[in-house]
């Protein structure tokens, strides 16, 4: 008798577990996590006390732990903030379709020549009449 084991078709979302079933990504995570969060505690436990030193701890290892464990549609969490922090703060919001009319530029244009021909006339003219008035 076969003993038979199901494979599943697509191997792209298997992870490879580095030890005690944990990826490499969140080994080092959890470990960063707690050479920063042990040593902050042990030291805010002395002035603050052990529950606020706790709680302190614990804000403070909290993102680190979404980082390792937090995965949607095979991105990480940081690429997802990224995806985030590019969309609402540094590109712009939405981007609105302007033509540009050339028929108001030719009209612009010309009114810019109808005026300059008009100051020149005038300019003229009071220079006539300052000759004259001598």
């Amino acid at each position: 008798m076969a003993i038979g084991v199901d494979v599943p078709k697509n191997l792209s979302g298997i992870k490879t577990k580095v030890a005690l079933n944990l990826t490499k990504r969140q080994l080092i995570c959890f470990g960063t996590a707690a050479l920063i969060g042990v040593p902050l505690y042990l030291a805010a436990k002395r002035t603050l006390g052990t529950d606020i030193a706790a709680i302190l701890m614990i804000a403070v290892m909290v993102p680190l732990f979404l980082l390792a464990m937090y995965e949607k549609n095979g991105m990480p969490a940081e690429k997802i903030l990224m995806i985030i922090i590019r969309q609402k703060y540094i590109l712009p919001g939405i981007r609105r379709y302007r033509s540009e009319n050339l028929f108001r530029k030719l009209e612009d244009k010309e009114k810019m020549r109808r005026e300059v021909v008009r100051l020149e006339r005038k300019a003229a003219e009071e220079k006539k009449c300052k000759l004259f008035n001598f």
